[in-house]
């Protein structure tokens, strides 16, 4: 397999880092990201947690993004919002130009905390709306209603300088083809930067996954999620939005750049229960339980989980998984030798010529990407790229 030496600059020091923010009001039945529910008197030595795990980082680093999520960061009182981030700015020393993400949730949303977001240069807020229907909203357990969000989008854009990102949730039990149309409707009217689109799924573990065992849940035929899944990319790019990754929408120049620094397979710092980070080819996960993160902390202890150090031909593997998740950029042949050192088409071998025969993928002399097609098959397409 032709190979170029050293490439260097998939493991270079990252310019990107994330802050995990556990806490919720309550956990929605079909969640199974690292959270706490129902607990705030966590939240002060959370705090005191995230200072002590940063100091590991000994001297402060230079960064391009940062992103807050969770859990949701918008839950914490303005206060502890204050010491959250004055603590993130002791470490992570902002770009001027910088892209500053923020993860949070429509009953949050308040002057006094957008006040906050504005002192601390937070410059994106992805708001999770999940859905418009009143009928949708109770079903995923939600605590807003529609006039809640429309009532909340008007006051970010009157007390709120950044872009505003929007969440939807679509195959959701009895969800019709119109029903999504018409929620596409809704969010389109409220003209966000940004929206990103994620498909109901019942992850075990979770409360839906045991209503869907029991027969209290019928989950979307894999039809009608495709059927779902094309309604919005055609209405949302014929409105003028990028579909710039699988899930993920954006009017021009309004990308997630912190995100993007994910599927271009750089390096990231991250801290708080349940993050991970990738720095210099080794990827360590923190605990997911948040109170196993504080103890072990609290103890003096590292509060990594897994540790994983990847290979060169591992890091080209993943990195060509990631690269197809940008739908229009693809992966470019020469970046990716030169970064990577692999060739794509000998990285790919048998499997990338079966994907291209079969319509799945499109491979020119410049680059590889998903087809219209392969977009639908993604998760699959994702597996004969990857070892074991």
């Amino acid at each position: 397999m032709a190979r170029v030496p050293n490439p260097i600059r998939s493991l270079a020091e990252p310019t990107a880092a994330y802050i995990h923010v556990p806490f919720c009001r309550h956990r929605c039945g079909y969640c199974n990201f690292t959270l706490t529910a129902g607990r705030d008197d966590l939240i002060d030595r959370y705090l005191a947690a995230v200072a002590h795990e940063l100091a590991g980082l000994r001297a402060p680093k230079d960064v391009s993004t940062l992103f807050f999520g969770g859990g949701t960061p918008s839950h914490l009182p303005p206060e502890q919002l204050r010491r959250l981030f004055t603590i993130a700015a002791e470490w992570f020393w902002f770009a001027p130009d910088g892209e500053f993400s923020l993860e949070a949730n429509p009953l949050d949303i308040s002057s006094e905390r957008l006040e906050v977001f504005g002192e601390y240069g937070v410059n994106r807020l992805s708001l999770g709306v999940q859905s418009f229907r009143a009928e949708k909203l109770r079903l995923l357990e939600r605590d807003h209603s529609a006039e809640d969000v429309r009532r909340v989008v008007d006051l970010v854009r009157k007390r709120f300088a950044g872009d505003l990102s929007l969440d939807l949730i679509f195959g959701a039990p009895g969800e019709s083809l119109d029903d999504w149309r018409r929620e596409l409707d809704d969010a389109l009217t409220l003209r966000p930067e940004h929206i990103s689109l994620y498909g109901l799924t019942f992850e075990r573990g979770t409360a839906f996954w045991s209503r869907l065992r029991r027969g209290e849940l019928v989950a979307q035929d894999e039809e009608s999620e495709r059927a779902m899944y094309l309604e919005a990319v055609d209405r949302l790019t014929a409105s003028g939005y990028e579909h710039y990754e699988t899930s993920n929408f954006a009017r021009p120049g309004k990308r997630c750049r912190h995100n993007e620094t994910y599927w271009a397979a750089r390096g990231y710092y991250a801290a708080g229960p349940g993050a991970a980070r990738y720095v210099g080819g080794t990827r360590e996960t923190n605990h997911r339980s948040t109170t196993a993160w504080l103890a072990r902390i609290e103890a003096g202890q590292s509060p990594v989980a897994e540790t994983e150090t990847l290979n060169a031909e591992d890091r080209a593997r993943e990195a060509l998984v990631l690269g197809l998740r940008r739908v229009q950029d693809g992966v470019d042949q020469t970046a990716f030798r030169e970064e990577f050192g692999y060739d794509v088409g000998a990285l790919g071998g048998d499997e990338l010529t079966k994907l291209v025969a079969a319509g799945l993928l499109e491979f020119n002399e410049r680059r590889l990407r998903l087809s219209r097609e392969g977009l639908l098959l993604s998760d699959w397409i994702w597996s004969k790229f990857l070892r074991c």
